[in-house]
């Protein structure tokens, strides 16, 4: 296994909900896993977490179990067989997360980076909102990324995110997808409509890693709680997705 994918960290992140972010995050993880990396899925959404639900998981043990100090991650793990990729879930319901004292917040971060180091990349599903924990959370990351739509109020909340992740990690590589779009052509639009608020008012742009088109066989793939990748391998949103995690390879070792 190449080394310098080794505890790679990607957050994924979109200011609101209603976007299709864990849909996304399931995917890339299923993408990257099939092309060969071995893939962590972290459901950092622990407020309302729902990895597990889409995938159909009924986990023993979840993320609370790790902040309580009453198990490790490694403990917490699953391995969704299916997908070829490990989970590590969240607890829906709880508030212990964003509630989180700084202190055992590092805790965790770090036994986070210390378990990420068995793996080639971690997807970290952040919560909607922009509360301390989920900002904490994105600058945590090697590489932040902002899933969009073309509805104004996601384009608004995609700008706070990006705004927000310039003043905590102003070095930071943050990059833009966007999902459901009607046409590649329309997603690129979408982008640029981001690109230009970030450009004015932020001074600076952060660059389009993919378009993810609108296609019915997403809702039926999250109905059946199956990956879309192994529901409908070759339908549009999954190819998308499939060059989306090939363009973050790439990415990651030029």
């Amino acid at each position: 296994m190449s080394q310098p994918y080794l505890g790679r960290i990607i957050a994924v992140a979109s200011g609101k909900g209603g976007v299709g972010k864990t849909w996304f995050a399931i995917t890339l993880a299923h993408a990257l896993a099939r092309s060969g990396q071995r893939v962590l899925l972290f459901d950092a959404d622990l407020g309302l977490a729902n990895v597990d639900i889409q995938l159909g998981l009924v986990p023993a043990r979840d993320l609370g179990a790790v902040i309580a100090g009453q198990a490790t991650l490694q403990e917490v793990v699953l391995h969704h067989a299916g997908g070829g990729f490990d989970i590590l879930p969240g607890r829906s319901g709880s508030g212990a997360l964003s509630g989180l004292e700084p202190i055992a917040l590092q805790r965790m971060l770090g036994a986070l980076r210390e378990a990420a180091a068995r793996y080639d990349m971690v997807l970290l599903d952040l919560g909607a909102g922009l509360d301390r924990a989920v900002r904490h959370l994105a600058a945590f990351a090697d590489t932040l990324l902002v899933l969009a739509t073309e509805e104004p109020t996601s384009l608004t909340d995609a700008y706070a995110v990006l705004k927000l992740y310039g003043t905590d990690r102003a070095d930071g590589d943050a990059r833009v997808v966007v999902n459901q779009a009607g046409t590649h052509a329309a997603g690129e639009r979408t982008y640029a409509t981001l690109a230009r608020a970030c450009g004015t008012f932020l001074g600076q742009t952060p660059p389009l890693l993919g378009v993810v088109r609108r296609d019915e066989r997403v809702r039926d793939a999250i109905r059946r709680q199956t990956p879309l990748l192994a529901r409908h391998p070759n339908c549009p949103a999954a190819a998308d997705v499939e060059a989306i995690a090939e363009a973050l390879q790439a990415r990651l070792v030029a």
